[in-house]
């Protein structure tokens, strides 16, 4: 009688709980890994803030380890990775992937050090994010990983140009659980707008940004200059940016300063993003600079109209007919209100918009499709099997 063939355990190593779109594929892809029931699957992080950890430690993966830095270059690094190294051992890690700058650093190394066969780094943003010194120590820690998941074409340019062999990189697209953003059955726009934290005011047209609120590079600055011409083209227009961060404060001076403090909410952190999206009539997103944006895929599984800067994977995401949304230039708020005011002049045209947003996720960026290809990714690195040159599916 033969033996079953034990799963293999992977490791998903994230940065934080903070709310963010890293931190939110993780948790969205442990949950695919444990459901495939084709692998075993642990988490770990690297600090045990955030909103979200009570949501991973409801997976039922286990007590959630902590491997907290200080620095890259000092003793607590070196004792935080032989605990790292006798916990792969322990658990008999063969597949370890990263989320990010600091977890690329930590987990890459550490799976090297601990002798895991797959180490899976993670690249999902362009320029614009890190400095020139972490720059050259990521591309350093590349070298370790037996792959670097690139969630955009555009991210994978990055690394080429920085001399990733092409090999060593394949592309995994971000994925989107259609569930989170299909409203319940029946829902109103009234009871929408109550459960998103907006005023029931029906006559007003929406217009959304969800993005968080810690980094510059997401650019509110300049979706609150479009929002001050498309007011004065659309009068019962208003704006509702999504999120959280410690910029909130100097952006509702800026509404104020703009004239448009009774017309700009700053609801917080998004919990019910499903109504927040079917209330909201267009949706923007102003960012100088992407990997995959988690929000366009969230606008477009709501059917929602997009606009949004040409930056990252936006192109990959929206298509390029502008079937599924607008892209303009980054730091462009006068095309940025143009389009918002076209859509919110035609409704007919903006709900068209969004119905052929919502196929293309269907087709293209469901979690089922995140799952068969992540999947697939493991297992070329599990068997040896990843070839020279070889190219991922592409989008169309």
């Amino acid at each position: 009688m033969g033996t079953e063939r034990r799963k293999p355990n992977v490791l998903l190593l994230v940065d934080s709980f903070d709310v963010g779109g890293a931190e939110g594929q993780i948790l969205l892809l442990a949950r695919l890994l444990m459901k495939s029931g084709r692998y075993g699957v642990r988490l770990a992080c690297l600090n045990r803030r955030g909103k979200l950890h009570a949501e991973a430690e409801a997976l039922g993966v286990g007590p959630i380890p902590e491997f907290p830095l200080t620095s890259f270059y000092d003793a607590n690094m070196a004792r935080q990775l032989r605990r790292f190294r006798a916990y792969a051992r322990e658990h008999e890690i063969k597949v370890v992937h990263t989320d990010g700058f600091y977890t690329n650093v930590f987990g890459i190394t550490g799976g090297a050090v601990a002798g895991v066969p797959a180490r899976v780094a993670f690249r999902g943003e362009t320029a614009g994010w890190r400095t020139r010194g972490q720059d050259a120590l990521e591309r350093f820690v590349y070298r370790l990983a037996s792959v670097v998941h690139a969630n955009s074409e555009a991210c994978k340019r990055y690394l080429l140009e920085r001399g990733v062999p092409e090999r060593r990189i394949a592309v995994v697209y971000n994925g989107l659980d259609l569930g989170r953003v299909t409203p319940p059955a029946g829902l109103t726009r009234a009871e929408a707008l109550a459960a998103a934290g907006l005023p029931a005011d029906e006559n007003r047209r929406f217009v959304t940004i969800v993005a968080n609120m810690r980094h510059e590079v997401k650019d509110h600055p300049m979706f609150l200059r479009a929002a001050r011409r498309v007011r004065d083209a659309v009068p019962d227009a208003a704006f509702v940016c999504a999120g959280e961060g410690e910029l909130i404060p100097s952006l509702q001076k800026m509404a104020d300063e703009l004239g448009l403090g009774g017309a700009v909410f700053f609801p917080g952190r998004c919990d019910r993003v499903a109504e927040l999206l079917f209330a909201s009539d267009v949706c923007v997103l102003s960012s100088k600079a992407e990997g995959f944006s988690n929000s366009i895929l969230e606008y477009m599984g709501a059917a929602r109209p997009v606009v949004a800067t040409d930056v990252g994977g936006a192109r990959e995401a929206l298509g390029e007919d502008n079937a599924a949304g607008y892209l303009v230039a980054s730091g462009d708020d006068e095309s940025l209100a143009r389009h918002v005011v076209e859509l919110l002049r035609d409704p007919e045209a903006a709900r068209a918009m969004g119905e052929r947003g919502r196929a293309r996720v269907e087709r293209l960026f469901s979690d089922r499709v995140q799952l068969e290809r992540t999947a697939a990714l493991y297992d070329r690195c599990l068997n040896g099997r990843k070839k020279e040159g070889s190219r991922p599916e592409t989008l169309e």
